[in-house]
């Protein structure tokens, strides 16, 4: 039997504790029903920031074989997750101007040895928010990481004003979470960009004053494993209408695709 002699296509996530990630399994039932028998979508499991480095250096593309390091195959895209959105811009050649902007990547297009960062987070956010508009009030986002960053500049487009909510605040457009109690009745929308309460930590969720929400509250949990989180069963109980993060890693996932076939 003749060997294919076109380089395998690869695509991959990466960051930590991505036993239970949601874009390996999405993309590979996407190249499946697509016929793409040469495609495959991969988890690189990261340690630490410096990581990323050797990371990179162990895909490179070699011009003279065509393919990532003398294997039959081609790196053509990442995704990026927990904890690197923001330090896998320092290995990058490239970042799109609204990625730059937001201050976080969690998509990158990789041509012959070119890596460009964009950000398809905001995207996916926005498209999956757009059931909840318009917002009567303010917002809160629980967390100051790179998920943060992609959601403050959607509320920021949409002119919907916000605050922060951080264990350590910095700054004036950010709070503790003692002080969220005064502030609530101000605020619709409450996103909880941290990863508190994914699994196997079901058990967790931000430290809110959840007796006080009620019906004109929306929590959105930008975890989706479990699909109900703690935080969003405590919203509910409380008359509070509750999203989790699937529809928008669905929206961001299919932006990447378009980005990865330009």
């Amino acid at each position: 039997m003749a060997t294919n002699p076109y380089p395998r296509s690869i695509f991959g996530l990466i960051g930590k504790r991505l036993n239970y990630s949601f874009s390996r399994a999405y993309f590979s039932e996407k190249f499946e029903r697509a016929g793409l028998d040469d495609h495959e979508y991969r988890n690189f499991e990261i340690e630490d920031v410096d990581g990323l480095l050797r990371f990179r250096e162990s895909v490179k593309y070699d011009p003279q074989s065509r393919t990532t390091n003398d294997k039959n195959e081609i790196i053509r895209g990442l995704n990026v997750t927990i904890p690197y959105k923001e330090a896998v811009m320092e290995i990058l050649d490239e970042v799109s101007e609204e990625a730059q902007t937001i201050g976080a990547v969690n998509t990158i297009v990789i041509e012959d040895n070119l890596w460009t960062g964009h950000n398809t987070d905001a995207y996916g956010f926005a498209k999956s928010l757009t059931p909840f508009l318009p917002l009567a009030k303010n917002a809160l986002i629980l967390g100051t990481g790179g998920a943060s960053k992609a959601v403050g500049y959607v509320l920021e487009s949409m002119q919907v004003p916000y605050l922060l909510v951080s264990r350590k605040p910095q700054g004036d457009f950010q709070i503790s979470y003692d002080q969220v109690r005064e502030v609530l009745g101000d605020v619709e929308l409450i996103v909880n960009t941290t990863p508190l309460g994914t699994h196997p930590d079901t058990n967790q969720a931000p430290a809110l004053p959840y007796e006080l929400l009620n019906k004109s509250h929306i929590l959105y949990d930008l975890v989706y494993n479990p699909a109900n989180t703690l935080f969003m069963k405590k919203g509910a109980r409380n008359g509070a209408r509750v999203i989790n993060g699937l529809e928008m890693l669905r929206w961001q996932a299919e932006r990447a695709w378009e980005l990865w076939n330009k």
